[in-house]
């Protein structure tokens, strides 16, 4: 008995082992080879199986530095066509397509395939559990100098059985999963999301596609297939909250004879990122037009006049402090004095939009946002500002002022010039957080183009802040209007230093905004310490103190507040108006029900914005009209630094703000309003996007 256990333990053993070995049999078709290319037809069951749905595949192996072409070639290439007549027992057949690479010769892009790859194929039986004869015609074109197209006629029987897995089912699965699953729903796949897309038209055609991941993006790219005879290129990418989010602009060309194409159509993006991608269908949006080849010119005479502008605007008052300030002290000086004084002022001023240039060229080239005034979103910026706008204030008060040995301010005619090139930097850090008529439209165009566009535009805004200083340089005797200096210049230099004050006083309140008043009083407290310390110490003697306090305030107020931080809860700031907060897309969902939709981008830091708020969004009739049935009113709150809402402005070609867009059935791209609003201008904006 014992031996004949063990016989039946050595038999089912022996049994077992001859399984292992037994090989998964071919579901193959002949091999049709041509001396560029091989074609087959594959399947991943070696018989049909009992339920209807069948995989298949068409096996294409390319020799060496030979290629074959995805569904949509781009510039050039015909797509992998299969002609399944001759068949039996097969319903229907779906192609699909792995995700494919970019091929690039002599400036003509196409996407496809080289080497091995296996074009799955969906196929459904007509019979669940009966025999199939599969017969497909494939026609390809393979390329590599010269292109040639071929025909494999290919043939397969499968008989019926249980579904047993093939040789080929492996390979089959493999290629499958390169596949980018369709998002019907906008949902996602894979980690990424197509948000939206919107097409902006004119000489610089282009897509603008919207997408998010997680995890984040690290090399994405965005294929794109839109209406016959257009082509769509490599795509320009910008990232975003650290590669969570992105801006895709593909540019949109229009062949001889293509077909319409406008905001409202379709278009089929498939975003690749790695081994990762998805694919949608849906609607484009309308994007503001880019400038055209040759209005750099024009674009600079605009930033000049913005610049010029800049100087009349809310947040500049403490600027035009300063500079009467120094005009007072340079009234009876000699007409050199005051051309150097003030050509040193002008050039802080230029030399400050430089420096702002180069950080935002680095910020891109980074993938980070960019846009005007966002370093009133950083909070150790705001502490800063807010100690030395109040030591300045003292320097007006006269308790604060840092004098070198007499031999050395004797010996050095370049004291008076640093402190006035000082000057018109601190100027133009105070001038940032507002966005004046055209400084808006020229920061956004030179956001939108290369390096050199960004420094020339730069420099013309600075050029424009500046031109007061160049003015009195060029004609000094203009600082002799001013009159003689009296007990009159005490009172202006205390209600200066008050102007100066308010303005740490709004910095603190920014501050609060960002990061809570835990915070933000810290460094009130440190700013009435700084202050109280200085008027405590204000003799001459006590210069090296004086200078010991600030710099102990200054790295208190910098290095505390960080560290109490917490995200303060806000409430509306307006309640008579019901807000909703900012999405970008249930703009698009309220537009489906055929509703008006009012966007404002604002933010505490934003002067202007908050101008407009208190004269015209705040007025009865704009408040009523916001709050009218069919009329969503939308707020965008960029405060604190929003991957998002830089997203949203840089569709429209801006990057500063105050932004107000109006959106409804007759504006489903959106228009933009002026900077400055107007009760009047609002509420023809609602009418006209209204459709009334």
């Amino acid at each position: 008995m014992k031996f004949r256990g063990l016989v039946r333990i050595l038999c089912f053993a022996a049994a077992v082992l001859a399984a292992g070995t037994v090989r998964a049999q071919d579901a193959a078709s002949d091999w049709v080879r041509h001396p560029e290319v091989s074609v087959r037809l594959v399947a991943a069951t070696s018989d049909t199986g009992t339920a209807r749905a069948l995989r298949l595949g068409i096996e294409i192996a390319l020799k060496k530095g030979w290629k074959t072409y995805w569904r949509s070639p781009g510039d050039a290439g015909l797509p992998v066509e299969i002609d399944w007549n001759g068949s039996a027992n097969l319903a229907q057949a779906k192609l699909r397509h792995p995700v494919p690479q970019r091929f690039e010769l002599f400036g003509i892009e196409t996407t496809g395939y080289a080497g091995n790859v296996i074009l799955p194929v969906e196929a459904t039986l007509a019979e669940a559990g009966k025999p199939a004869s599969l017969r497909a015609g494939v026609d390809l074109l393979v390329c590599e100098d010269v292109c040639i197209p071929y025909r494999a006629d290919l043939s397969l029987d499968l008989p019926a059985g249980v579904g047993t897995p093939s040789a080929q089912a492996h390979d089959i699965a493999r290629f499958a999963s390169l596949v980018p699953p369709v998002d019907v729903d906008g949902k996602g796949a894979n980690g990424l999301v197509i948000e939206g897309a919107d097409l902006r038209r004119g000489p610089q055609g282009a897509l603008l596609a919207r997408v998010r991941a997680d995890p984040a993006l690290t090399a994405p790219d965005i294929l794109v297939e839109g209406p016959p005879g257009w082509s769509f290129a490599r795509p320009v990418v910008r990232l975003a909250e650290g590669g969570r989010s992105a801006t895709l602009t593909v540019a949109a060309v229009a062949g001889p004879g293509a077909a319409p194409f406008a905001a409202g159509g379709e278009v089929t993006l498939t975003l690749i990122d790695g081994a990762r991608a998805v694919e949608r269908t849906l609607g484009v949006g309308n994007a503001p037009p880019a400038a055209p080849p040759g209005t750099l010119l024009a674009m600079l005479a605009v930033a000049l006049l913005g610049g010029l502008i800049l100087n009349l605007m809310p947040c500049v008052l403490p600027v035009l402090a300063m500079k009467l300030a120094s005009l007072v002290k340079l009234d009876r000086h000699a007409a050199g004095a005051v051309r150097r004084t003030f050509l040193a002022t002008a050039a802080g001023v230029v030399f400050a939009f430089l420096l702002l240039a180069s950080a935002l060229v680095a910020l891109r080239l980074t993938g980070e946002a960019v846009g005007w005034g966002l370093q009133f979103q950083q909070p150790w910026f705001l502490s800063g500002m807010a100690i030395v706008v109040v030591a300045f204030a003292a320097n007006l008060w006269g308790w604060f002022e840092i004098r070198l040995p007499d031999a050395v301010a004797d010996a050095s005619a370049a004291k008076p010039l640093a402190g006035a090139f000082a000057t018109g930097m601190f100027a133009t850090l105070l001038a940032t957080p507002c966005s004046a008529p055209f400084v808006g439209t020229a920061v956004g165009f030179a956001l939108a183009q290369g390096p050199g566009e960004i420094y020339a535009i730069f420099a013309a805004l600075g050029l424009g802040l500046a031109a007061p200083y160049l003015t009195v340089a060029a004609v000094p005797a203009a600082a002799r209007l001013v009159p003689k200096p009296g007990a009159w210049m005490l009172v202006l230099r205390r209600a200066l230093g008050l102007a100066l004050a308010g303005t740490a006083a709004w910095l603190v309140w920014v501050l609060a905004a960002q990061i809570g008043w835990l915070a933000a009083g810290t460094l009130a407290a440190a700013l009435v310490v700084l202050a109280a310390g200085l008027f405590a110490l204000r003799a001459r003697t006590q210069a090296r103190a004086r200078v010991a306090v600030v710099l102990a305030v200054a790295l208190l107020g910098l290095l505390l507040p960080p560290k109490l931080a917490y995200e303060p809860v806000r409430g509306p700031d307006d309640p008579a108006i019901g807000w909703q907060r900012f999405d970008r897309a249930a703009i698009d969902a309220a537009l489906a029900e055929g509703k008006t939709v009012f966007v404002d981008v604002t933010a505490d830091w934003c002067v202007t914005c908050q101008v407009n708020k208190r004269l015209v969004l705040s007025q009865p009739a704009v408040t009523a009209r916001l709050n009218a049935a069919g009329i969503v009113a939308m707020k965008a709150d960029w405060t604190r630094p929003d991957a998002r809402i830089s997203a949203y402005l840089a569709e429209f070609g801006r990057y500063g703000i105050p932004f107000n867009a109006v959106y409804g059935p007759a504006a489903p791209g959106g228009n933009a309003l002026p900077e400055l609003l107007t009760v009047d201008a609002v509420l023809a904006a609602l009418d006209a996007a209204g459709g009334r």
